[in-house]
C-alpha cells in the first residue's frame, strides 16, 4: 500500500516506521522538510494524517477528499471539517512515538478494521468502536484535563490520582454524551488509556499545567494541544454540562492565564 504521513514529527514518524516494517511504501508531507504536497500525492493509495490540529483548516482543502484518509491528529473538537472527505478512519490512543519506535507494547482505538491491517504488528493491538466523534473528542479532552493534573500536580499511583482520574473520566462521558457521542468510548484505549498516559510526566500538557500552577503568567516554549483545546472550549465549540464541574472550573480559572 502506497501512504502519505501527513506531519513528520516525532509520531508520525513512528507511525511511518511501522508502515514500513508491515511491507507498505510511507513517504512524509511537511512544510518544513520544503517538498510540494501536489509532489507527494502522486500514486498514494491512503493518506494518515498526524499533522498538529492547529494545521488542519490550512492543509484539509488542499488535500484530495475521495482518497481514505486515517486521521492520528489529537486536539479535534469539531468533527465537521471532515464532512466533505469520502472516507475518513480514526486512529488514537495510549503511545508515545518513542515508545512505538522501541517497539514496546500498546493498544490503541481504530474505527476501521483497514487500520488493523496496516499497522498491526505483535506488540501493536487495537480495540474498536465506529464512534468516530468520540474518538475525536477524547483526543482533545484529555489533553485538557492533563492540564488540570499538572495544575493539581498530581502523582501517580496515589489515591488522590486514582480519584481524580475517575472524576475526569466520568466527566468525559458526559462532555461525549453532550455533544452526540457514545460515553461507553472513553473506556477504550482513546479514553481511559489515553487520559492515564496525558496525566502525568513526560505529557507536554501535564509538564505545562504544574508550570502553571506556579506562574499563571507563564508562556508554552512549545505547542500545547490543550491549551488550544480548553480555549475552543471556552469559545464554545462544544457543549458543557453542568455534571462536567472540573472542566467548568478550569474554563474560569484559564481566564487568569496570560
Amino acid at each position: 500500500m502506497k501512504t502519505l504521513v501527513l506531519g513528520a514529527g516525532a509520531f508520525g514518524t513512528a507511525l511511518g516506521q511501522i508502515l514500513t516494517e508491515n511491507g507498505h511504501k510511507a513517504k512524509y508531507y511537511d512544510p518544513v522538510l520544503g517538498v510540494s504536497l501536489k509532489d507527494c500525492l502522486d500514486d498514494v493509495e491512503i493518506l494518515v494524517l498526524v499533522a498538529p490540529s492547529f494545521a488542519l483548516s490550512d492543509l484539509l482543502p488542499k488535500l484530495p477528499h475521495d482518497l481514505p484518509m486515517i486521521v492520528a491528529t489529537k486536539g479535534i473538537l469539531d468533527t465537521r471539517i471532515f464532512e466533505d472527505f469520502t472516507d475518513v478512519m480514526a486512529l488514537s490512543g495510549p503511545a508515545f512515538a518513542d515508545e512505538l519506535k522501541a517497539h514496546q507494547p500498546s493498544t490503541l482505538t481504530t474505527t476501521d478494521e483497514r487500520v488493523k491491517e496496516l499497522f498491526g504488528t505483535d506488540y501493536l493491538s487495537f480495540d474498536y468502536t465506529t464512534d468516530i466523534k468520540g474518538v475525536f473528542l477524547c483526543g482533545a479532552l484529555k489533553n485538557v484535563y492533563a492540564l488540570l493534573a499538572g495544575l493539581r500536580k498530581l502523582e501517580r499511583d496515589t489515591p488522590d490520582y486514582e480519584k481524580n482520574l475517575t472524576v475526569f473520566a466520568e466527566e468525559m462521558k458526559a462532555l461525549l454524551s453532550a455533544n452526540g457521542a457514545e460515553a461507553r468510548t472513553v473506556e477504550l484505549a482513546c479514553g481511559i488509556g489515553d487520559l492515564r498516559l496525558t496525566c502525568g510526566l513526560p505529557s507536554r500538557n501535564f509538564e505545562f499545567g504544574t508550570i502553571l500552577a506556579d506562574n499563571p503568567h507563564a508562556k508554552p516554549e512549545k505547542t500545547v494541544e490543550g491549551l488550544s483545546a480548553l480555549r475552543k472550549i471556552s469559545e464554545g465549540a462544544i457543549k458543557v454540562p453542568d455534571s462536567a464541574i472540573n472542566m467548568k472550573e478550569l474554563i474560569e480559572r484559564s481566564k487568569e492565564w496570560a
